[in-house]
């Protein structure tokens, strides 16, 4: 197999392929093997038709159904050959066939070279989080007006299924001190995200844009379904909701670009769990300022 790669853009890649030899003339045998299994031609058995009929009543779709199984097996042997990171589907085209050679070109959108430096050491300001002694009783308070009860706290606690007052107010203090130790750690995740992507500029890949908008539109139209919006609403505000969420679409994208160029530097593995992953080491090598 022969390939030339040729740069478009910094992100966009053209691939020259060529096949020819065996490799063409077995798929020919394999489709027209399997041709004979199946044609159904007056005066033969399936599977007993002579070559030069089934060539002659077959081959354009043979011809078809090679370039059906041998195009997309190519340009994946093409695309790691050449260790291309592609990250949309290829624009086929210019596809030449004979018996014995393929040629076609493959354009692909590859994933941008991020050079991200100076990710570990980022300087974050923490606040120590507390519960105060008012909040616990501003939660108590809540859950008797939330369930309409004119109770004593006693009586609340008890009605809860908590032995005394004291046990649910310990509850409420570790739920309040979860609920702000989280929030703290969502303004410290910001801060390490907007510090990186300050560090880092790149031109981001429009396929991965577009799904991502297509993916947050989509949910948005559920979100307004589920609140009763008529469909025909949702569909007269498709155009507007595109142009308020591309902006969040665009930044999603270029954080989950910059986290897994960190992570193939570090190591840890692309799945799923990646950007979690990558928080979780960027927290460790964070420069700490509690306050």
């Amino acid at each position: 197999m022969k390939t030339e790669v040729k740069k478009v853009d910094s992100n966009i890649r053209e691939l020259n392929i060529e096949v020819s030899g065996e490799v063409v003339k077995n798929k020919f045998e394999d489709v027209f093997k399997r041709i004979s299994g199946e044609a159904k031609i007056p005066g033969f058995r399936p599977g007993h038709a002579p070559r030069d009929i089934l060539e002659k009543n077959y081959a354009g779709t043979a011809h078809e159904q090679v370039l059906k199984e041998l195009v997309p097996d190519i340009y994946n042997e093409a695309v790691n050959k050449e260790g291309l990171d592609v990250i949309e589907l290829p624009e086929i085209s210019e596809v030449k066939l004979d018996r014995s050679s393929l040629s076609f070109k493959a354009k692909v959108e590859v994933s941008p070279e991020i050079d991200v430096k100076d990710y570990k050491g980022i300087k974050i300001d923490y606040k120590a989080v507390s519960v105060a002694g008012d909040e616990v009783k501003r939660a108590v308070d809540s859950l008797k007006e939330s369930r309409k009860l004119d109770k004593a706290d006693e009586a609340l606690a008890k009605s809860l299924g908590y032995p005394s007052l004291s046990e649910l107010e310990k509850v409420l203090d570790k739920q309040i001190f979860i609920q702000k130790e989280n929030a703290e750690r969502q303004k410290i995740e910001s801060q390490i995200i907007e510090d990186l992507i300050k560090k880092v500029d790149f031109k981001l890949p429009q396929g991965l844009v577009k799904r991502q908008l297509e993916d947050m539109l989509r949910q948005a139209k559920v979100d307004l379904a589920l609140k009763g919006v008529e469909r025909k609403k949702i569909e007269e505000e498709d155009e507007k909701m595109r142009k308020e969420l591309e902006p969040e679409a665009q930044k999603q994208v270029r954080i989950y670009l910059i986290l897994s160029a960190i992570a193939k530097k570090e190591n840890i593995a692309l799945d799923d769990h990646m950007p979690r992953r990558v928080m979780e080491f960027l927290f460790r090598e964070a420069d700490w300022k509690v306050e």
